[in-house]
Parts: structure tokens; sequence; C-alpha cells
């Protein structure tokens, strides 16, 4: 697939989104409610739901995070993907 390259570097550009792309590297799924709680403990971010799904949804744009509903949950998942493509024509 083609990934839009501005649009992950833009992704990655905010330190914020970069410690979300660690936490769900280092779980396979976790919901908005577990990424929220993770970060505030791990790092000691003040930041709200409202704000960390914001930050979601410029990863999901650019295709670093997808989701899918579980029941009454929505699980988010790391997508390495578009930076496996977008390095592979610079590190071969």
């Amino acid at each position: 697939m083609n990934w839009d390259k501005d649009a992950i570097f833009k992704a990655l550009s905010d330190s914020t989104r970069r410690l979300i792309l660690d936490e769900l590297s280092d779980r396979n799924e976790l919901t908005l409610y577990e990424l929220t709680a993770r970060l505030i403990m791990k790092y000691d971010l003040s930041i709200s739901r409202q704000a960390i799904a914001k930050h979601l949804s410029a990863l999901e744009e650019a295709g670093l995070v997808t989701s899918e509903r579980k029941g009454k949950y929505r699980v988010l998942m790391f997508n390495n993907e578009p930076l496996k493509d977008l390095l592979k024509g610079w590190v071969e």
C-alpha cells in the first residue's frame, strides 16, 4: 500500500504520539482507557482521554494505528507497515 509520507512524519513529530506508539507496540491491544492510564502512570503525563483521542486520530490518519470494536470497547493496535514502507527505500 502507498502511505502518505507527510502524514506519517507529521504524526511522528509529536512526542506524545510517539509515547502512544511505544505503548501500543509494547502491548498488542489497548482500549483508550487503558492507554490513558498507562500514559499517566508510566510517563506522569497530565492528559485527558479527549486529548489522547485527538492524537489517535492523527495516528490513524497516517495509518500507524488501527482500531476495531470488541464488544462495547474500541481496541487500538499499532500498525508498523507504514514505517516499514517509509524506510524501505532508505534502509535497503
